[in-house]
């Protein structure tokens, strides 16, 4: 950022943003996402999205090219909440952090990896993202009794290891039960003492919820939360809860998505609008600004595993339709309530 001269700021949470100056003053056409990544992570999660806004500004040096207003690259803390939930967490205290006339100003375009099959499942290069899915997750800390595994009659046991990997099975057949927009996770369990031959006095679990429907999303926490009780009380353990993170779904602005799909079409590439089955940063700039996204594929669907891969041409189609996003975006007029083409 600073070999290419934009005027760099941290702040207090760690999010960094690069500021390349326009002709005029004002409130930036901004891209970014995130560098952290998930401890099996691979390398295109984030990266993709920032180290292709750096090369969007080297192009416009190199071309000489100056913008009407300015062009900002940001990269965010923790976005993956691998470290400190909730997910997301640097770009929502950054929209937390900026007055809201000003930052109701700014568009925010960020390019990522789809993370998911569908568009290489479908031979299409470019995804123009409409929104990100609802996310919920919860840890569930189950105490029981420890005792010994060969004395313990079985309908005796308060066995929380038991009631945990009950849950493990309803996660998955309530996503079924409820359709295509429903996925749940167990991405987390803990057994304590953890012996084989010791039943559990203590189990901790962690249960990821998603859904693009804000009120399936709160169907299925309903669902999940009777059936957590009624298997603990059957069990004779107890549960206590604690929400990690809670997101409603969003929706990105029409205007954004729409610049991006045409972009990509006016560049020879295939294009389709879809909806993001994971979390970005891009969801909380949402909340203050026209935002919107644009998605590569992913091989095999594959990510947060170090086999993530997207092909050469695919990440330079990324960056093409990025660039030309932003200045499409940087000629159209900024006002208050947002773009106004």
């Amino acid at each position: 950022m600073r070999d290419l001269g934009l005027d760099v700021t941290i702040d207090g949470i760690g999010n960094v943003i690069g500021v390349r100056s326009g002709r005029t003053d004002g409130p930036p056409t901004m891209t970014g996402s995130h560098i952290d990544t998930v401890r099996t992570g691979g390398r295109y999660d984030g990266n993709l999205g920032v180290l292709a806004g750096l090369e969007v500004v080297e192009t416009l040096e190199r071309e000489g090219i100056q913008t009407e207003h300015p062009v900002a690259v940001g990269f965010f803390t923790d976005e993956e909440g691998a470290r400190f939930p909730p997910d997301m967490l640097g770009s929502l205290v950054y929209v937390g952090g900026m007055a809201v006339e000003e930052a109701l100003d700014v568009a925010f375009v960020e390019l990522h990896v789809e993370q998911g099959p569908v568009l290489e499942a479908e031979g299409v290069t470019i995804g123009a993202v409409t929104g990100v899915q609802g996310i919920s997750w919860t840890e569930l800390t189950i105490t029981g009794q420890s005792n010994h595994a060969g004395t313990t009659p079985m309908d005796l046991r308060h066995d929380p290891g038991y009631v945990a990997a009950a849950v493990v099975a309803h996660v998955r057949e309530l996503a079924l039960r409820m359709g295509s927009r429903q996925v749940g996770t167990v991405g987390r369990l803990e057994l304590h003492p953890n012996l084989v031959n010791v039943v559990a006095a203590s189990a901790t679990m962690t249960v990821d919820l998603r859904n693009t429907d804000e009120a399936l999303l709160q169907e299925a926490e309903a669902d999940l939360a009777r059936f957590v009780a009624d298997a603990a009380t059957a069990e004779g353990v107890t549960v206590a809860e604690r929400t990690l993170a809670r997101f409603e779904p969003v929706t990105f602005d029409d205007r954004v998505v729409d610049t991006v799909a045409a972009v990509a079409s006016d560049l020879g590439h295939t294009v389709r609008r879809m909806p993001s089955g994971a979390g970005h940063d891009a969801q909380m700039l949402a909340r203050v600004c026209p935002t919107g996204m644009v998605f590569v594929p992913s091989h095999d669907g594959i990510s947060h595993n170090p086999a993530e891969h997207t092909e050469p041409d695919d990440l330079v189609a990324g960056a093409d339709v990025l660039l030309q996003t932003i200045l499409t975006l940087d000629r159209m007029v900024l006002e208050s309530d947002g773009l106004d083409r």
